[in-house]
This record gives C-alpha cells, sequence and structure tokens, in this order.
C-alpha cells in the first residue's frame, strides 16, 4: 500500500526545498560564467570547462569529504565563520544547499553555454548597430533566444538534486528534519528493512524525476517547432 510517514514527508520537502534553493542560486551565478566560455577567446579556457564538469566523473563522496573539510568548524571557511560567531556550515541546511550547487554546475554550465554561443552571430551584430548596450543586448536578445538552454539547464539541476546522495551523507549527514533528504531516508528504509516505505518515497522520486524530464523534451520539441533558439 502506498503510504508516506510523517517522517518521508519531512524528508521530501526537505528535498524539494534544497533543489529549489540549489537550482535558483546556481543559474544566477552560472549564467556569468557560461556566457564567459561562450565567448572568450582565451586558451586556458578548457582548464576552467574541465573543471566545470569534474563533478560528473569525480565520486560524490569525495566533493562531500573535501567540503566538510572545508566548510568543518577546523576548515578554512568554517574555522573563519566560527572565528566571527556565525558559526561552521557542515551538517546544515546551507552546507548541502553549497554541496549541491557544486554538484550540479555541470548540469547548468554546460546547456546555459551552449544556448549562448547558439545565440551570438548577426542578430547580436544588428542589436549593436541600433546602439544597444552590451547589457541590452543580453536581456533584450539574448536571454529571449536562450530560454531553452534555461530550461534544460534548471529541469535537470532541479532533477539530479532530487537524488543526492553521497555528497549530502558527507556534509549534511543524516539528521532528521534537517539535512535528511529523500534519498538517505529511503537508505534508512532499507537497512531497517523497511521495504513498503522505501518503495513508496522511491516512487515519489521516480515519478518526479520522469515527469521533469518528460516536460523537458516536450517543451524542447514545442520550441524547434516555433523556432526558438
Amino acid at each position: 500500500m502506498f503510504e508516506l510517514s510523517d517522517a518521508a514527508l519531512t524528508a521530501l520537502w526537505i528535498t524539494l526545498k534544497l533543489a529549489t534553493v540549489s537550482t535558483l542560486a546556481l543559474l544566477v551565478l552560472a549564467t556569468p560564467l557560461a556566457w564567459w566560455l561562450a565567448h572568450t577567446r582565451w586558451r586556458g579556457k578548457v582548464v576552467i570547462e574541465a573543471l566545470v564538469a569534474l563533478p560528473l566523473v569525480m565520486p560524490p563522496t569525495v566533493i562531500g569529504f573535501y567540503l566538510l573539510v572545508l566548510l568543518g568548524p577546523r576548515g578554512w571557511v568554517g574555522g573563519f565563520l566560527e572565528s566571527i560567531g556565525v558559526g561552521h556550515l557542515a551538517f546544515s541546511f546551507t552546507g548541502i544547499v553549497i554541496g549541491s550547487m557544486l554538484f550540479s554546475v555541470p548540469f547548468v554550465v554546460q546547456p546555459l553555454q551552449n544556448a549562448f554561443a547558439g545565440a551570438s552571430g548577426r542578430v547580436l551584430e544588428v542589436a549593436a548597430t541600433l546602439r544597444a548596450s552590451p547589457l541590452d543586448r543580453f536581456f533584450s536578445v539574448t536571454l529571449p533566444l536562450s530560454r531553452r538552454g534555461f530550461l534544460t539547464a534548471g529541469v535537470l539541476s532541479f532533477a539530479h538534486s532530487l537524488g543526492e546522495f553521497g555528497m549530502i551523507l558527507m556534509i549534511g549527514g543524516n539528521i532528521p528534519g534537517r539535512t535528511q533528504v529523500a534519498s538517505i531516508s529511503i537508505y534508512n528504509y532499507v537497512e531497517t528493512m523497511n521495504y513498503s516505505a522505501a518503495h513508496s518515497l522511491s516512487l515519489v522520486l521516480v515519478l518526479s524525476s520522469f515527469t521533469l524530464l518528460m516536460m523537458v523534451f516536450a517543451l524542447n520539441r514545442r520550441f524547434k517547432v516555433v523556432g526558438v533558439a
């Protein structure tokens, strides 16, 4: 029987909040980087592109471990925050948001970079001849032409955040109501042989991820029909 306990609903809420916050923040922060990568002719940009793609091949626990070292009470960032009375970020919601953003960087930067590269050229040259400033050209020309890229980046980042496990377990631990996300709850259910609860929560994540990806493919197809880049 399909049923979600209060603990499972709480974990699901934390997961959705994590995915939403990290995706929105990453879209804002990754846009300038993707724009620069799409237009720079600096030969060394391959190093930046490799760093951006690193989470695709790096084990999640490795990323989580170094974040724990960095953001913990003895880390550079965590230690500094402790010294000014703010408190370190390990085992906190803020900590797992930072981890989720780092782990999802390639899923946002790469689609945006491709979209910005495709939106360049003749249209921007015409806008420049009409005395549109670089900022005007970006908001009035580039952004509308890059809607598919933003849609793909946002949905991929959100869906990817729904299933994060190893990285979050390392930097956030397994604190109910605070850092215990749905994937960790599923692991806990399996450990206690509660397969029914694990199945119910897993089914929610499967259906959510499938729906998000189906929406991306449907909207991308629609944009192709109307000729939007």
